[in-house]
């Protein structure tokens, strides 16, 4: 079974280097699986610091303006994400704020 990817744009400007550290963190105390990366720019320059997930036939996301007060609705995100088979939700509600912070919706 695939588990998602999210990666982390460490070039955007003001982006918090300590930010991925607490995702990791996150992800390990809610016993959340899925592999964390860092990359150079992903163009969300408009909404730093962006976050992007995406899992194998699902649909992936790309989110920005991403901060440590959002790891609680990506957390929820990421268990949602995991019970969707196609990575779609009804209702997007339940994501909080994070669900005013997508920035693209790609279709798996």
């Amino acid at each position: 079974m695939s588990v998602p990817t999210l990666t982390l744009c460490r070039t955007c400007r003001d982006a918090d280097p300590a930010l991925p550290g607490q995702v990791a963190a996150a992800l390990e105390r809610a016993g959340i699986a899925a592999h964390l990366t860092q990359v150079d720019c992903m163009s969300g320059c408009q909404r730093p610091q962006t976050l992007a997930v995406r899992q194998s036939g699902k649909t992936a996301y790309l989110f920005g303006e991403i901060s440590a007060g959002d790891l609680p609705d990506v957390l929820t995100f990421l268990r949602l994400y995991a019970r969707s088979a196609d990575g779609n939700f009804a209702d997007a509600r339940p994501l909080g704020k994070l669900r005013f912070k997508a920035i693209a919706r790609i279709p798996g």
